[in-house]
């Protein structure tokens, strides 16, 4: 795995991930596309087991608020 970000973020495009925001609010979901600017799409997932906010519907996070993303 390479360790440029927009590198990483392509190979863990289709997989649940854990998105921690600026204010401390974790949401988990499957990746489902970004950017340049670190902005991420989630979708929901089938995946359990996750202590974090299960996302219910598509959502879309600005990448100014992320903090760190979990594969």
């Amino acid at each position: 795995m390479s360790g440029r970000p927009l590198d990483v973020l392509e190979e863990a495009l289709d997989t649940p991930v854990t998105v921690r925001l600026k204010d401390g609010t974790g949401l988990f979901g499957v990746l489902a596309g970004y950017d340049q600017h670190m902005n991420v799409v989630l979708e929901p997932t089938d995946v359990d087991g996750s202590t974090d906010d299960e996302v219910e519907d598509t959502t879309i996070i600005r990448g100014d608020n992320v903090v760190r993303i979990n594969a």
